[in-house]
């Protein structure tokens, strides 16, 4: 079979493309060819997979998608979007990517099944940024879409899109929405919640790290690996399931900020604690105020779903699988 994943270059779409080439398989199927795309070009992991093609290409430019579209890969992965707080600053950059991409993908999709027929499982992630206060703690899987900044607004109308794309039979799409992942590898990007995992991130490094928000802030956190293996699992989901509704909420760790804090203290100490500056930001503290606390993913729990329990574990996956190695 032949995978494609678009947004192959960042974090989650590098290790999902890692996990990818390292089993060189989906469920019981063999992959035999990947495709990896960017803006820029992806890096290219090492495994058992036959033929892995790194690319560039943005879906929002013109003739990008239907290229994508006409290799005609079996499963689709758009992991492509600007980050919160990126979207918020640039309305127009936000709308270009994070919708407009997403529309000409699905259309690039369209038009290549008229021309030979072609169904593939396309996997979307969404955020809980499409839910907006006021919010019920938690939020039960039916709860309204009502998002209160610009990048949840783009991936709600991409979730409908996606599920009437889906119902007119031009592809079979799954969308996940992804909790705030945490801790991420790496350097803080330009996402409103980055502080959430550079409060653990840095001070385990021995570095100084930036709060900008309450302790009493509560969210909702998933790790890289659990966030992976959403993906995978969604890519295999037997999604008459789903009926019309195509997105689901993913399990995740309810978490506040103090908890957060607690976790790192109980793993590094004292002198970890003592690395976070309490510095308040009012930007971050307004788009933060309007996002989901927690929710009650039932759906995706029965259908075999599975995240972390508790901030320990988060903290225990990025010591094994991402922290550097000076880190004890």
């Amino acid at each position: 079979m032949h995978i494609l994943i678009i947004g192959a270059g960042g974090m989650i779409g590098r290790k999902l493309a890692a996990e990818l080439s390292r089993t060189a398989s989906l469920g019981d199927r063999k992959i035999d060819r990947m495709t990896l795309a960017d803006v820029t070009k992806p890096p290219v992991p090492t495994g058992d997979i036959g033929f892995v093609e790194a690319i560039a290409a943005d879906i929002s430019a013109p003739g990008a998608a239907q290229d994508l579209a006409a290799r005609r890969a079996d499963v689709i992965f758009h992991l492509a979007a600007i980050v919160s707080g990126e979207a918020e600053r640039d309305f127009e950059k936000g709308y270009r990517i994070n919708m407009d991409g997403t529309r000409a993908l699905f259309e690039a999709i369209r038009l290549e099944g008229t021309r030979r027929k072609y169904i593939p499982r396309l996997v979307f992630t969404s955020s809980v940024a499409v839910y907006g206060a006021p919010l019920p703690d938690p939020i039960p899987d039916d709860y309204i879409l009502a998002p209160l900044t610009s990048y949840g607004t783009q991936k709600a109308i991409s979730e409908l899109l996606l599920a009437d794309y889906s119902r007119r039979g031009f592809l079979d799409g799954v969308g996940i929405r992804l909790p705030t992942i945490v801790i991420r590898p790496g350097t803080p990007n330009a996402a409103a919640s980055g502080f959430f995992s550079g409060i653990l991130r840095e001070p385990l490094a021995g570095q100084r790290s930036v709060l900008p928000v309450k302790e009493t802030v509560k969210h909702w956190l998933a790790s890289p690996r659990s966030a992976v293996a959403f993906l995978i699992h969604a890519a295999m989901l037997d999604t008459s399931a789903l009926g019309a509704r195509r997105t689901l909420n993913m399990p995740g760790v309810a978490a506040t900020v103090s908890d957060q804090i607690a976790a790192l203290r109980r793993v590094a100490g004292a002198e970890a604690e003592a690395l976070i500056d309490r510095t308040p930001d009012e930007a971050i503290e307004a788009i933060i105020a309007g996002w989901p606390k927690s929710f009650t993913p039932r759906l995706a729990t029965s259908l075999g779903f599975v995240a972390e329990s508790t901030v320990d574990e988060l903290i225990a996956v990025y010591l094994a699988d991402d922290a550097p190695k000076t880190i004890p």
